[in-house]
Formats: structure tokens, sequence, C-alpha cells
């Protein structure tokens, strides 16, 4: 069993992932900063609440198109970008944020730098440990973000105490620097792309165009949306807890935040043991189910060290959920789609938690806060037991080595020509028709992973051995994509398993939109 610790002994990740710490509480400590002072600028309610509009809002909006520049340029660059950009943005809040909404513009504007930065993170984690250390440097990645959550607020409301919010903003902006410093001294190896770069529409269209047609990589995307939409009510309603029914100040608040960033870090260590004897599947299930079941008590009771053990819980419990689940995610791409895939997952954890939070908070309002706890509580455990069923994640370990499945096409000048049609005779003995039309349903898969808008297969009423394959690629250029830069280890299985069951080698024909 690889140890919880493995990653941190890689030099890159290491360095990377305590230059990550410092940023991830200084990102907390501003937030803390940016409320506070809102407040002391004389904003409403309302304008106070904007805050964190303004920090995620950039997110929705642009993580799928930053996803896609992160596979079409350099993703360290890409990273490096939007590392700059949240250091610009904290400094500017220091010297600039001198009204409600000069404020909220240049949270917004820390917020694109973000957006721009995440897909990208996540893409490089298969580049800095090796594929069996990937759960493991999920797990740690988790928890250097809870240890930041439950650390940052505290030091922010400290360095606000002190020395004003400004003195946050400051600290935020010096803890970019680490981070710039790693990426600008990391070496990546280059990226093998002989077509030359993609556009970005084109790019986002084809990042869609695989999750789609990825049955695998979509059950993760569901198991995601059916976890925080009811568990991202704790989190929002973490604060009216605190306040109401225990009565804490902002120490006790720090408290069960700090409780929830130690049960991370315990969960960081137990969840590689609990996978081993569990699977992914069952730790998912277990660990959503005990997530749901400390969430409800945590409500129930006033008891405080009772609300510690529970936070103690969800803490552990959130980090063997998500740790697992990005995991997944992670080996279930091919590094030429890595990131605007994972920009799909980023989108839908914090689609999730955002849908959660309006929902559970508007409950909370409508009815109790102990409503809005007990109720997605008993929702976590029913859409996770049915999720367990109907979409259980796989163990499963594809291969995405890049390969090149097929013969060279015909040479064309005009690359952007299209759409274009491609047609595959395969001549299968009536016998082998039900067991080929199985495999053909898997090719079909692989061809639109790749790049192909429709797809079809035809079988000659003259000739019962005669099946036609027929699918269109918008533009010759990505079609010279599928050949060269696309296909992997699995897809070239797909398609060996489909041509075992011809007579004889498949004939393939190119056709170009005949343009008037």
């Amino acid at each position: 069993m690889t140890s919880a610790l493995a990653p941190l002994y890689r030099p890159a990740f290491r360095a990377l992932w305590i230059a990550q710490f410092a940023s991830n509480i200084g990102t907390w400590a501003q937030t803390v900063g940016a409320q506070w002072l809102m407040g002391d600028l004389g904003g409403t309610a309302f304008e106070v609440a904007l805050v964190q509009t303004a920090t995620t809002l950039p997110v929705f909006l642009l993580v799928v198109p930053s996803g896609a520049l992160g596979d079409i340029l350099d993703r360290r660059r890409v990273l490096m970008a939007g590392q700059a950009l949240m250091l610009a943005g904290s400094a500017a809040l220091m010297l600039l944020a001198s009204t409600p909404a000069w404020l909220l513009a240049l949270i917004a504007v820390v917020g694109v730098g973000q957006a721009l930065s995440m897909p990208s993170f996540q893409a490089i984690q298969p580049e800095l440990v090796p594929r069996e250390e990937i759960p493991q440097a999920a797990l740690l990645n988790g928890a250097n973000m809870n240890v930041g959550r439950a650390l940052g607020p505290a030091l922010g409301g400290a360095l606000i105490a002190a020395a004003g919010p400004e003195a946050a903003f400051a600290f935020n902006t010096v803890s970019f620097l680490g981070v710039l410093l790693v990426l600008w001294r990391w070496r990546r190896p280059s990226d093998h792309r002989p077509l030359g770069a993609e556009h970005l529409v084109t790019a986002v269209r084809t990042g869609a165009r695989y999750v789609r047609s990825s049955p695998l990589f979509r059950r993760v995307l569901w198991r995601c949306v059916a976890f925080t939409v009811f568990a991202g009510a704790l989190w929002a309603l973490l604060p009216a807890l605190a306040r109401g029914p225990l009565g804490f100040g902002a120490s006790g608040y720090g408290v069960l935040l700090g409780s929830v960033g130690a049960g991370a870090i315990g969960g960081a260590f137990l969840v590689p043991r609990l996978l081993t004897r569990f699977g992914k599947n069952v730790l998912v299930t277990i660990a959503s189910c005990v997530f749901a079941l400390a969430m409800a008590l945590s409500t129930l009771t006033t008891n405080v060290p009772a609300v510690i053990v529970c936070m103690l819980l969800t803490g552990a419990c959130w980090i063997a959920v998500l740790s697992t689940l990005n995991a997944t995610a992670q080996i279930l791409v091919p590094a030429w789609t890595r990131a605007r895939a994972l920009a799909f997952y980023q989108l839908m954890l914090m689609g999730g938690q955002a849908l959660g939070a309006a929902v559970w908070g508007a409950v909370a309002d409508s009815f109790s806060l102990r409503a809005a706890m007990i109720a997605p509580a008993a929702g976590l455990v029913v859409s996770v037991l049915i999720a367990a069923r109907t979409v259980p994640l796989t163990s499963r370990k594809l291969d995405f080595t890049p390969v090149t499945m097929w013969d060279e096409p015909p040479e064309l000048d005009d690359v952007a020509a299209g759409p274009v049609l491609v047609t595959v005779e395969w001549r299968v003995a009536v016998a082998d028709h039900p067991s080929f039309v199985a495999a053909m349903s898997k090719v079909e898969r692989s061809r639109k992973r790749t790049g192909a808008t429709m797809w079809g297969l035809f079988r000659d009423t003259d000739d019962p051995e005669l099946h036609l394959e027929t699918f269109t690629v918008a533009t010759w250029q990505e079609h010279l994509r599928q050949h060269v830069e696309r296909g992997t280890v699995n897809d070239l299985e797909v398609q060996r398993a489909a041509r075992s069951l011809a007579m004889e080698a498949p004939r393939v024909r190119h056709l170009i939109w005949a343009s008037s």
C-alpha cells in the first residue's frame, strides 16, 4: 500500500504543495478581510454577501474555457498567468479598494485568476507524481485546502485586529510569490502538438464532447453533484449554527473550522487504508452516510464536545469523498484533454455547493436551521445509496498512453476543409453480428471522444456480412488530430476488439463536403 505521504517525497510536488498551503491560508484570510472592509466602507448586508459572489462568479463563467486554455497552451504558463493575476488583484485591494464597487471589482479580478488556475492545477498532478500516487496527492491537496480554510479566517481576524483589512490583503499578495517561484523553477516537459494549438472555441466543444462520450467520467460528475448539493448545506449554515444554537463568537467559530481541518488531516492518513479495504464505491458511500449523520447530530445537540466530534467526522468524510472523486476523475482522462475535462468536474463541484447553499439557506429562513440541516442529511443518504447502485465508481485502470491508431490519411492541402465524412466498410460473419454491434458501441464512444460529431452503423440488406460505419468530423485538421494526437492505448484496444470480429481488414474512405 502506498503511503499517504508518498507524494511529498517528490520534490516538485512538495515545493508546490507547501507554496499552495501558504496561498490557501492567504486566500481565506483575504476573504475575511474583504467582508470586514465592506462593512467599514458602509456596505449593506447584501453587498457583504456579494463578496462571495464576486469570488465565485468568475469561476463559474470562466473555468471551462480556462480548462481549454490549459490543454492548448503550456499549463505551467497558464498557471503562472493565473497566479500573477491573483497577485495583482490582491495588491490592488490594498491600494484601491476605497468604495464597495471597487472592492467587488478587484475581488472579481482575483476570481478570474483563480478560474484560470484551477483546471491546470488539477491537470498537472499526474505530471508531478506517478499514476499510483494520484489518490494520495488528491488527499494531500484536499487536506491542504481544508487546513487553509481552518487557519485562514483566524489569521485574517488577527491581522485585521492588528493592522486593518489591508494587512490580510498584503499577506495574500505575498503568498502568491511562493507559488510563482515554484512554477518558474519547475521545468515541465514540453507538450507534443504536431498539428499546433487548437482554437479556443473548438477546444471547449471538444472537451464537452469528450465528457458526453465518457460514461465512466460522467459517473464521477454525477457522484460529485449527488454529494455536494446536500453536503454543501453544512458549510453554508455552519456560521449560523455557531452564532445561533451554540452561542459562539468568532473564536468559537474558529474552533469549529479548526476541528474540520483536523478531521481532514486525520482522513488523509486513513483513506489509503480504507480504499485498499473497501474500494472507491463503498468508501464514498460509507463516508457520505457518516457525513450526513454527523451533520444531523451537530444541529440536534448543544453539547460543545459532541459538536466538535461531529466536525472532526465531517472533515474526515469530506476529504474522503472529494479526494476519491478527484483522483478518479484525474485518471479517467488522457493528457490531451485533461484540463478541460477536469474543468467540468470543478464546475460540478462548485455548482453543487452553490446550489446547495442557496436551497438550504432558503429552507433555514423559511422553516428552521434544524430543518435545513436534517433535510439535506436525509437527502444525502438517499442520493448516495441510489448513486452507488446506478452510477458506481469504477476501479478499472485505463491506459491513456498516446498512440497512433490508424494508417495515415491521404494528404490534403486545405486542413480547414470540412465537414469530413469517414466511412469504414466492415465484413463480419452473420453469426458474429451481435458481438460486433456490441463492440462497435464502444468504438462509437471512442470516435466521439476524439472528435467525431455524428456516428452511425449500418448493415447492407443485399449483403448481410457487410457493415458500414460512418462518422463525421468538423474539419480535416480535427480528423488529423484523431490520427496523431488524441488516440490512446485504451482506444486502440477498443478498435482491436472490433477488428478481431472482422473477416478482413476494413476499408476506409474519406469524403469532404462538396461545397457549391
